[in-house]
């Protein structure tokens, strides 16, 4: 654990497991702001994710108007502030109450997000629903050269379904490279059962020989589920999350209790 000092006080930095940051404020009414951006983006980027407590949430609109100060903002059909509830008869699986496997965000916009902050404004701890980030940079660290090899040759061309303002096609190559801090990442995003996931993505590899197609899939999402590189965080109301969306996949436990919890999401690209 360690300290930091502000014109607003004193933060308190406690480690996550195997990666992570929490930033706690002195007194639980700081504000986010209080914080130059520049150095919330350092521990961003250091941290891969950047839990805060004891901040003040807040308001809707005051939520996208401060993260217009980390870049342009991305504007979904329903506005810069997407609401993540779940829903009695949802049209896709995020808003179900089951898994969301790994994925990025805004992967079918034209631009993807750099980071992705949440607000928490209800949340039962221990009754799943976490919240699960995978470290592709540690992922592709850790691979020998032969198999980084065979990665800088694949592409994927992800589909799903357009409905309204989400889906398509785009196609990614697999290893790419981090804008800010320049180390390879890995851009991938689990294919979904049909039978399983309402609006599911369909994942078709190149750069292969096709019959080794489903045994790449399996194996790139049973390495990116490795306890080694995954946070799972147990959201408690007034969590405010800042995470790297390029250096991170991340998906979602299936709920087993209660599903009043209540997410505000904001892109910046």
């Amino acid at each position: 654990m360690t300290t930091s000092r502000s014109s607003a006080g004193t933060f308190r930095h406690i480690p996550l497991r195997p990666f992570g940051r929490v930033v706690e404020a002195p007194g639980g009414d700081a504000r986010i702001s209080d914080i130059p951006v520049d150095e919330l983006a350092r521990w961003t980027h250091e941290s891969r994710v950047l839990v805060l407590r004891g901040f003040r949430l807040l308001e809707t609109q005051e939520f996208a108007d401060y993260c217009r100060l980390w870049g342009e903002v991305l504007k979904w059909e329903p506005g810069e502030v997407i609401d993540l509830v779940v829903e009695e008869n949802p049209r896709n699986y995020l808003f179900a109450d089951g898994d969301v496997p790994f994925h990025w965000d805004g992967a079918f916009v034209e631009a993807d997000p750099r980071y992705f902050f949440f607000q928490c404004l209800e949340a039962t701890p221990g009754v799943g629903g976490e919240t699960v980030f995978s470290d592709t940079t540690a992922a592709y660290r850790d691979a020998d050269s032969d198999l980084r090899d065979v990665w800088s040759r694949i592409s994927i061309t992800y589909t799903t379904e357009k409905m309204v303002h989400y889906g398509g096609e785009i196609t990614e190559r697999l290893v790419a490279q981090h804008p800010s801090t320049g180390v390879p990442v890995l851009r991938f995003a689990e294919p979904l059962d049909p039978a399983v996931y309402k609006n599911p993505v369909q994942a078709a590899v190149h750069g292969i020989d096709g019959a080794m197609a489903e045994e790449f899939l399996a194996s790139m999402a049973e390495r990116l589920h490795r306890p080694e590189y995954c946070y799972a965080h147990d959201w408690r109301k007034g969590d405010i999350v800042i995470a790297d969306n390029i250096a991170l996949v991340h998906g979602r436990n299936a709920f087993s209790g209660p599903t009043n919890r209540h997410l505000q999401r904001v892109e910046v690209i």
